[in-house]
Protein backbone atom coordinates (compact mmCIF):
# COMPACT_ATOMS: atom_id res chain seq x y z
CA UNK A 1 0.00 0.00 0.00
CA UNK A 2 1.33 3.41 -0.91
CA UNK A 3 1.93 6.09 1.70
CA UNK A 4 -0.80 8.75 1.64
CA UNK A 5 0.40 12.31 0.94
CA UNK A 6 0.77 14.72 3.83
CA UNK A 7 0.29 18.45 4.18
CA UNK A 8 3.99 18.89 3.54
CA UNK A 9 3.23 17.94 -0.04
CA UNK A 10 2.48 21.07 -2.09
CA UNK A 11 -0.19 19.18 -4.04
CA UNK A 12 -2.26 18.53 -0.89
CA UNK A 13 -4.77 21.01 0.53
CA UNK A 14 -6.99 20.96 3.60
CA UNK A 15 -10.71 20.61 2.93
CA UNK A 16 -12.37 23.49 4.72
CA UNK A 17 -12.30 23.18 8.49
CA UNK A 18 -12.04 19.41 8.38
CA UNK A 19 -9.04 17.19 8.97
CA UNK A 20 -9.26 15.86 5.42
CA UNK A 21 -6.22 16.70 3.31
CA UNK A 22 -6.86 16.13 -0.37
CA UNK A 23 -5.32 16.46 -3.80
CA UNK A 24 -6.68 19.69 -5.33
CA UNK A 25 -8.53 17.89 -8.12
CA UNK A 26 -11.34 15.47 -7.22
CA UNK A 27 -12.47 12.57 -9.38
CA UNK A 28 -16.15 12.60 -10.21
CA UNK A 29 -17.54 9.07 -10.40
CA UNK A 30 -20.84 9.96 -12.10
CA UNK A 31 -19.70 8.17 -15.26
CA UNK A 32 -19.10 4.87 -13.43
CA UNK A 33 -21.80 2.45 -14.49
CA UNK A 34 -23.05 4.94 -17.08
CA UNK A 35 -20.50 5.73 -19.78
CA UNK A 36 -17.77 3.64 -18.11
CA UNK A 37 -18.18 -0.03 -17.31
CA UNK A 38 -16.64 -1.64 -14.22
CA UNK A 39 -13.29 -2.48 -15.86
CA UNK A 40 -12.91 1.03 -17.32
CA UNK A 41 -13.90 2.59 -14.00
CA UNK A 42 -11.35 0.50 -12.09
CA UNK A 43 -8.66 1.54 -14.57
CA UNK A 44 -9.58 5.21 -14.08
CA UNK A 45 -9.43 4.83 -10.30
CA UNK A 46 -6.03 3.11 -10.55
CA UNK A 47 -4.65 5.90 -12.73
CA UNK A 48 -6.16 8.65 -10.58
CA UNK A 49 -4.55 7.35 -7.39
CA UNK A 50 -1.26 6.65 -9.20
CA UNK A 51 -1.30 10.30 -10.32
CA UNK A 52 -1.60 11.55 -6.74
CA UNK A 53 -5.38 11.83 -6.60
CA UNK A 54 -7.19 11.16 -3.33
CA UNK A 55 -10.81 12.39 -3.32
CA UNK A 56 -13.40 10.29 -5.15
CA UNK A 57 -16.84 11.87 -5.41
CA UNK A 58 -19.98 9.81 -6.01
CA UNK A 59 -23.67 9.67 -5.06
CA UNK A 60 -26.20 6.99 -4.27
CA UNK A 61 -28.21 8.34 -7.22
CA UNK A 62 -25.50 7.74 -9.86
CA UNK A 63 -26.81 4.68 -11.62
CA UNK A 64 -29.11 4.10 -8.61
CA UNK A 65 -26.05 3.02 -6.63
CA UNK A 66 -24.05 1.45 -9.47
CA UNK A 67 -21.25 4.01 -9.11
CA UNK A 68 -20.90 3.28 -5.38
CA UNK A 69 -20.87 -0.46 -6.05
CA UNK A 70 -18.10 -0.10 -8.64
CA UNK A 71 -16.02 1.96 -6.21
CA UNK A 72 -16.69 -0.68 -3.58
CA UNK A 73 -15.51 -3.50 -5.83
CA UNK A 74 -12.35 -1.50 -6.61
CA UNK A 75 -11.66 -0.91 -2.91
CA UNK A 76 -12.13 -4.62 -2.21
CA UNK A 77 -9.86 -5.64 -5.07
CA UNK A 78 -7.09 -3.11 -4.45
CA UNK A 79 -7.14 -2.62 -0.68
CA UNK A 80 -6.70 1.14 -1.10
CA UNK A 81 -9.23 2.40 1.48
CA UNK A 82 -6.60 4.36 3.43
CA UNK A 83 -5.34 6.03 0.24
CA UNK A 84 -8.62 7.65 -0.78
CA UNK A 85 -11.20 10.03 0.60
CA UNK A 86 -14.70 8.83 -0.27
CA UNK A 87 -17.49 11.37 -0.70
CA UNK A 88 -21.07 10.35 -1.47
CA UNK A 89 -24.54 11.89 -1.28
CA UNK A 90 -28.14 11.29 -0.27
CA UNK A 91 -31.61 12.46 -1.41
CA UNK A 92 -32.04 11.22 -5.00
CA UNK A 93 -31.77 7.42 -4.88
CA UNK A 94 -35.05 5.86 -6.12
CA UNK A 95 -35.53 4.08 -2.79
CA UNK A 96 -34.29 6.91 -0.56
CA UNK A 97 -35.70 10.18 -1.81
CA UNK A 98 -35.56 13.32 0.28
CA UNK A 99 -33.90 14.19 3.55
CA UNK A 100 -36.23 12.96 6.27
CA UNK A 101 -34.29 11.65 9.24
CA UNK A 102 -35.15 7.98 8.71
CA UNK A 103 -34.40 8.27 4.99
CA UNK A 104 -30.95 9.74 5.61
CA UNK A 105 -30.12 6.96 8.08
CA UNK A 106 -31.31 4.17 5.78
CA UNK A 107 -29.60 5.65 2.71
CA UNK A 108 -26.30 5.95 4.55
CA UNK A 109 -26.46 2.28 5.56
CA UNK A 110 -27.13 1.30 1.94
CA UNK A 111 -24.21 3.41 0.71
CA UNK A 112 -21.89 1.86 3.30
CA UNK A 113 -22.87 -1.61 2.09
CA UNK A 114 -22.37 -0.79 -1.59
CA UNK A 115 -19.02 0.86 -0.91
CA UNK A 116 -17.97 -1.96 1.41
CA UNK A 117 -16.64 0.48 4.03
CA UNK A 118 -17.35 1.16 7.69
CA UNK A 119 -17.44 4.93 7.31
CA UNK A 120 -17.97 7.63 4.68
CA UNK A 121 -15.42 10.42 4.78
CA UNK A 122 -17.69 13.16 3.44
CA UNK A 123 -21.48 12.76 3.26
CA UNK A 124 -23.52 15.34 1.37
CA UNK A 125 -27.13 16.36 1.31
CA UNK A 126 -27.27 16.13 -2.50
CA UNK A 127 -30.29 18.38 -3.06
CA UNK A 128 -32.31 20.43 -0.61
CA UNK A 129 -35.60 18.99 0.65
CA UNK A 130 -37.76 21.96 1.62
CA UNK A 131 -40.54 19.63 2.85
CA UNK A 132 -38.39 18.45 5.77
CA UNK A 133 -37.50 20.81 8.64
CA UNK A 134 -33.79 21.65 8.59
CA UNK A 135 -33.39 20.68 12.23
CA UNK A 136 -34.55 17.13 11.41
CA UNK A 137 -32.07 16.78 8.54
CA UNK A 138 -29.19 18.37 10.44
CA UNK A 139 -29.84 16.10 13.42
CA UNK A 140 -29.89 13.02 11.17
CA UNK A 141 -26.49 13.89 9.70
CA UNK A 142 -25.15 14.63 13.18
CA UNK A 143 -26.21 11.18 14.41
CA UNK A 144 -24.25 9.59 11.58
CA UNK A 145 -21.16 11.55 12.66
CA UNK A 146 -21.70 10.66 16.33
CA UNK A 147 -22.09 6.99 15.41
CA UNK A 148 -18.82 7.03 13.45
CA UNK A 149 -20.51 6.20 10.15
CA UNK A 150 -19.68 9.59 8.63
CA UNK A 151 -16.62 11.71 9.33
CA UNK A 152 -17.72 15.05 7.88
CA UNK A 153 -20.85 16.65 6.46
CA UNK A 154 -21.31 18.54 3.21
CA UNK A 155 -24.14 20.19 1.29
CA UNK A 156 -24.72 20.39 -2.45
CA UNK A 157 -27.15 22.38 -4.60
CA UNK A 158 -28.39 24.55 -1.73
CA UNK A 159 -29.46 28.16 -2.05
CA UNK A 160 -27.58 30.79 -0.04
CA UNK A 161 -30.59 31.14 2.27
CA UNK A 162 -30.87 27.43 2.96
CA UNK A 163 -27.13 27.02 3.42
CA UNK A 164 -27.20 29.83 5.98
CA UNK A 165 -30.15 28.09 7.62
CA UNK A 166 -28.22 24.79 7.86
CA UNK A 167 -25.22 26.55 9.41
CA UNK A 168 -27.45 28.33 11.94
CA UNK A 169 -29.36 25.19 12.90
CA UNK A 170 -26.12 23.23 13.34
CA UNK A 171 -24.78 25.95 15.61
CA UNK A 172 -28.01 26.04 17.65
CA UNK A 173 -28.16 22.25 18.04
CA UNK A 174 -24.43 21.87 18.63
CA UNK A 175 -24.45 19.51 15.65
CA UNK A 176 -21.60 18.72 13.27
CA UNK A 177 -21.48 21.66 10.84
CA UNK A 178 -20.92 21.25 7.12
CA UNK A 179 -17.29 21.53 6.08
CA UNK A 180 -17.84 21.35 2.32
CA UNK A 181 -20.05 22.87 -0.35
CA UNK A 182 -20.58 21.39 -3.81
CA UNK A 183 -22.07 23.91 -6.27
CA UNK A 184 -22.54 23.92 -10.04
CA UNK A 185 -19.75 26.30 -11.12
CA UNK A 186 -17.70 26.86 -14.25
CA UNK A 187 -16.53 29.55 -16.65
CA UNK A 188 -19.86 29.28 -18.45
CA UNK A 189 -22.03 28.93 -15.34
CA UNK A 190 -21.15 31.18 -12.42
CA UNK A 191 -24.48 32.46 -11.12
CA UNK A 192 -25.14 29.46 -8.87
CA UNK A 193 -22.02 30.12 -6.80
CA UNK A 194 -21.29 33.82 -7.23
CA UNK A 195 -21.75 35.91 -5.23
CA UNK A 196 -24.12 34.49 -2.61
CA UNK A 197 -22.75 31.02 -1.95
CA UNK A 198 -19.18 32.21 -2.44
CA UNK A 199 -19.45 34.82 0.30
CA UNK A 200 -21.06 32.39 2.75
CA UNK A 201 -18.53 29.65 1.99
CA UNK A 202 -15.56 31.96 2.47
CA UNK A 203 -16.96 33.40 5.71
CA UNK A 204 -17.79 29.94 7.11
CA UNK A 205 -14.51 28.36 6.00
CA UNK A 206 -16.21 25.76 3.82
CA UNK A 207 -14.17 23.83 1.30
CA UNK A 208 -15.79 24.34 -2.10
CA UNK A 209 -15.73 21.49 -4.63
CA UNK A 210 -17.43 22.65 -7.84
CA UNK A 211 -19.06 20.13 -10.15
CA UNK A 212 -19.52 20.45 -13.93
CA UNK A 213 -16.35 22.54 -13.99
CA UNK A 214 -15.84 21.51 -17.61
CA UNK A 215 -19.49 22.17 -18.51
CA UNK A 216 -20.16 18.53 -19.42
CA UNK A 217 -17.09 18.56 -21.67
CA UNK A 218 -17.77 21.82 -23.52
CA UNK A 219 -14.69 23.48 -22.00
CA UNK A 220 -12.38 20.70 -23.17
CA UNK A 221 -12.43 22.33 -26.63
CA UNK A 222 -13.47 19.09 -28.33
CA UNK A 223 -16.86 20.40 -29.37
CA UNK A 224 -16.85 23.43 -31.68
CA UNK A 225 -20.06 22.85 -33.64
CA UNK A 226 -23.43 21.25 -32.99
CA UNK A 227 -22.42 18.48 -35.36
CA UNK A 228 -19.62 17.52 -32.98
CA UNK A 229 -22.31 16.61 -30.43
CA UNK A 230 -24.48 14.30 -32.46
CA UNK A 231 -24.84 10.88 -30.88
CA UNK A 232 -22.91 11.82 -27.74
CA UNK A 233 -24.22 10.64 -24.37
CA UNK A 234 -24.14 14.23 -23.13
CA UNK A 235 -25.55 15.86 -26.24
CA UNK A 236 -28.47 17.57 -24.48
CA UNK A 237 -26.30 18.86 -21.64
CA UNK A 238 -23.68 20.25 -24.01
CA UNK A 239 -26.06 21.91 -26.43
CA UNK A 240 -26.98 24.67 -23.96
CA UNK A 241 -23.44 26.10 -23.96
CA UNK A 242 -23.14 26.75 -27.68
CA UNK A 243 -23.11 30.50 -28.33
CA UNK A 244 -20.61 33.03 -29.62
CA UNK A 245 -19.61 34.12 -26.09
CA UNK A 246 -19.35 30.48 -24.98
CA UNK A 247 -17.05 29.61 -27.86
CA UNK A 248 -14.99 32.71 -27.06
CA UNK A 249 -14.33 31.19 -23.63
CA UNK A 250 -13.10 28.01 -25.31
CA UNK A 251 -10.86 30.09 -27.59
CA UNK A 252 -9.34 31.84 -24.56
CA UNK A 253 -8.75 28.50 -22.83
CA UNK A 254 -7.07 27.17 -25.96
CA UNK A 255 -4.87 30.24 -26.29
CA UNK A 256 -3.74 30.18 -22.66
CA UNK A 257 -3.32 26.41 -22.72
CA UNK A 258 -1.07 26.67 -25.75
CA UNK A 259 1.08 29.17 -23.87
CA UNK A 260 1.54 26.69 -21.01
CA UNK A 261 1.66 23.54 -23.11
CA UNK A 262 -1.51 22.13 -21.59
CA UNK A 263 -5.03 21.34 -22.78
CA UNK A 264 -8.00 23.73 -22.46
CA UNK A 265 -9.53 21.48 -19.80
CA UNK A 266 -6.46 21.93 -17.61
CA UNK A 267 -6.78 25.72 -17.82
CA UNK A 268 -10.52 25.67 -17.08
CA UNK A 269 -9.96 23.61 -13.93
CA UNK A 270 -6.96 25.71 -12.88
CA UNK A 271 -9.12 28.86 -13.14
CA UNK A 272 -11.67 27.23 -10.85
CA UNK A 273 -9.01 26.09 -8.39
CA UNK A 274 -7.79 29.68 -8.02
CA UNK A 275 -11.24 31.18 -7.41
CA UNK A 276 -12.24 32.32 -3.88
CA UNK A 277 -13.18 29.48 -1.56
CA UNK A 278 -12.45 26.66 -3.99
CA UNK A 279 -10.53 23.68 -2.62
CA UNK A 280 -10.72 21.22 -5.49
CA UNK A 281 -12.78 21.14 -8.69
CA UNK A 282 -14.50 17.85 -9.48
CA UNK A 283 -13.98 16.36 -12.93
CA UNK A 284 -14.93 12.97 -14.31
CA UNK A 285 -13.02 10.77 -16.74
CA UNK A 286 -14.61 8.08 -18.86
CA UNK A 287 -11.21 6.59 -19.76
CA UNK A 288 -7.66 6.82 -18.47
CA UNK A 289 -6.70 8.87 -21.55
CA UNK A 290 -8.75 11.76 -20.20
CA UNK A 291 -7.06 11.84 -16.79
CA UNK A 292 -3.69 13.54 -17.46
CA UNK A 293 -5.31 16.83 -18.52
CA UNK A 294 -7.41 16.82 -15.36
CA UNK A 295 -4.60 15.97 -12.95
CA UNK A 296 -2.38 18.63 -14.54
CA UNK A 297 -4.71 21.33 -13.21
CA UNK A 298 -3.29 20.76 -9.73
CA UNK A 299 0.14 21.95 -10.91
CA UNK A 300 -0.90 24.85 -13.14
CA UNK A 301 -0.96 28.31 -11.57
CA UNK A 302 -2.40 30.95 -13.86
CA UNK A 303 -1.02 34.49 -13.82
CA UNK A 304 -3.26 37.31 -12.62
CA UNK A 305 -3.68 38.63 -16.14
CA UNK A 306 -4.68 35.16 -17.37
CA UNK A 307 -7.25 34.82 -14.61
CA UNK A 308 -8.58 38.28 -15.47
CA UNK A 309 -8.72 37.46 -19.19
CA UNK A 310 -10.74 34.30 -18.58
CA UNK A 311 -13.07 36.06 -16.15
CA UNK A 312 -13.66 38.86 -18.68
CA UNK A 313 -14.67 36.50 -21.51
CA UNK A 314 -16.75 34.52 -19.01
CA UNK A 315 -18.63 37.69 -18.04
CA UNK A 316 -19.83 38.03 -21.64
CA UNK A 317 -21.56 34.64 -21.47
CA UNK A 318 -24.13 36.09 -19.07
CA UNK A 319 -23.26 33.49 -16.53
Amino acid sequence: MSTPPTLGDPTVVMLGRSSLDVFPLALGANSFGWTSDEAQSHAVLDAFVAGGGTLVDTSDSYGAGASESIIGSWLAARGRRDDVVIATKVSRHPEFRGLAGDTVAAAAEASLRRLGVDHIDLYYAHFDDPDVPLDETVAAFDRLVSDGKVRFVGVSNYSPERLTGWLNVAATLGAAPPVALQPHYSLVHRRTYEPGLRDIAVAAGLGVLPYWGLAAGFLTGKYRTHEDLRGRAREQMLDRYFSEPGLAVVDALTRIGSRHGVEPATVALAWLRQRPGVTAPIASARTTDQLPALLAAADLTLAEEEMADLTRVSDAVGV
